[in-house]
């Protein structure tokens, strides 16, 4: 399932975090993100910590160990707050993580919770300063008295230390929780959405953002949907869209107005009257929503489908993929137990060649664009041997059963993939179970 097409089989690689399944609410992983070359890898989690992992310099012996990620850095981004004046408590949780292009030796990711939004500084330090003239080694200052010559300070090598520290704090802007950030290709701006508004913020400035869409109503019961996610284009700095709970893409250009509160481009499929029930609100309500590298494509995932638009077509997605077509038929226990509600990510691999999302039972699938091919994965310790090829999933909806299939009654809906990231060059992916980071990568013959 590379970009060129062909049976690929992927390879367990690494698992990171604790092995029991007892594990406390702030080690849940809440986003993943590799940076532009796929170098760093980050996760934030539940309990507001940023860690990043490193991949190690290739080994040339040993090609096959070329995607071993180790822990970089580790930091506290976020802390839980207390807005006295709504009587709200602010989780720690980060929602997502967004680096940006590497202009020197040090990288800058932003981190967000539900309402503050954060730059970090991730440095490296190897030297440090010594000799000096008024200072003791100890930091003590020195009697000037007792100076009888200068001495010129000299840099000598250290351990190598990792800083993480914040550079800009963007606060107070949001009403609603962010659900989205979203880097400008222009390098300067970025944009945050929360359910009802998104703003423009200059990465510079901090006091001060521009409201460019604003969905609220005059009267709050009049509300019919919220926005769900939103994203810059990859090329083009004057687009972003927006997706919503209705089903809806909205794709807006800054040059038309300053407001975007009209759309250049309405994406919506129209229902299949077969398929209206109960729940069609529901399961439409679009979870995320990703520009291809090339620009010329969306991917957005609903609850059951994940959907490839081609920007000049709005009428219609050009291909739909279903990701558990199976539940379709479990959606009353699904909405009993709030399943129905859980927001999946999806994500493309280097060439927009294949898509990826999550499913239950720490399934995750992929789809092969070219191919017209599909694969069900799994997360999961019992293959867990370095190098071991991942055998293929397969789901029983009903009737007989298979000898190699699972039933859809025995699927653990407690275990699920929400969050999925893909190297931008390599086949290396990243799959977040409910605790526990899976690295994989395919097999090198």
């Amino acid at each position: 399932m590379s970009g060129s097409g062909g049976d690929m089989q992927w390879c367990f690689s690494q698992v990171k975090g604790a092995i029991d399944d007892d594990v406390a609410e702030a080690d849940i992983i809440s986003t993943v993100e590799f940076n532009h070359t796929g170098e760093l890898l980050a996760t934030g989690d539940k309990g507001g910590r940023v860690v990043i992992f490193q991949q190690e310099i290739e080994n040339k012996n040993q090609p096959q160990f070329r995607s071993e990620y180790n822990v970089y850095s580790t930091f506290q981004s976020h802390e839980p707050e207390f807005d006295y004046l709504k009587s709200l408590e602010i989780e720690e949780k980060i929602n997502k993580i967004r680096w940006l292009p590497q202009k020197n030796a040090a990288q800058f990711l932003l981190s967000t919770n539900d309402k503050t939004i954060k730059l970090w500084k991730i440095s490296e330090r190897d030297k440090r300063p010594e000799g000096y003239n008024l200072k003791e080694e100890d930091g003590r200052y020195k009697d000037p008295n007792a100076i009888s010559g200068l001495r010129v300070p000299v840099l000598i090598p250290m351990d190598l230390m990792v800083e993480a520290s914040p550079r800009r704090v963007f606060a107070n802007a949001h009403t609603y929780h962010i659900n989205s950030i979203s880097v400008n290709s222009d390098d300067e701006t970025y944009l945050s959405a929360d359910d009802l508004r998104i703003n423009l913020w200059n990465l510079e400035i901090t006091d001060r953002s521009f409201n460019i869409v604003d969905i609220k109503p005059a009267n709050m019961e009049e509300l019919t949907e919220v926005i769900t996610a939103a994203e810059f284009h990859p090329l083009q700095c004057n687009t972003f869209v927006y997706s919503s709970s209705k089903g809806t893409i909205r794709l807006c250009d800054m040059r038309a107005s300053a407001l975007c509160d009209r759309h250049s481009k309405l994406f919506e499929e129209p229902e299949d009257p077969s398929n209206r029930s109960f729940f069609s609100e529901i399961i439409s309500s679009i979870s995320d929503v990703k520009f291809s590298h090339n620009g010329r494509y969306m991917m957005t995932r609903d609850y059951l489908s994940v959907k490839i638009w081609d920007l000049n077509m709005e009428n219609r997605p050009v291909e739909t993929y279903q990701v558990h077509e199976y539940l379709r038929s479990k959606l009353c226990s699904l909405y009993e137990n709030d399943c129905i509600f859980d927001k999946f990510e999806c994500c493309w691999n280097g060439n927009d060649s294949v898509v990826m999302t999550g499913s239950y039972n720490n399934f995750f699938r992929m789809f092969d664009r070219g191919q017209r091919r599909d694969m069900t994965l799994e997360a999961s310790r019992e293959n867990s041997k370095p190098m071991q090829v991942l055998k293929t999933r397969k789901v029983c909806a009903g009737g007989k059963r298979k000898k190699d299939e699972i039933s859809v009654d025995s699927l653990d809906f407690n275990k699920k993939i929400l969050h999925t990231a893909w190297h931008p060059q390599d086949n290396i992916i990243a799959v977040a179970t409910t605790h526990n980071l899976y690295i994989f990568q395919d097999k090198v013959n």
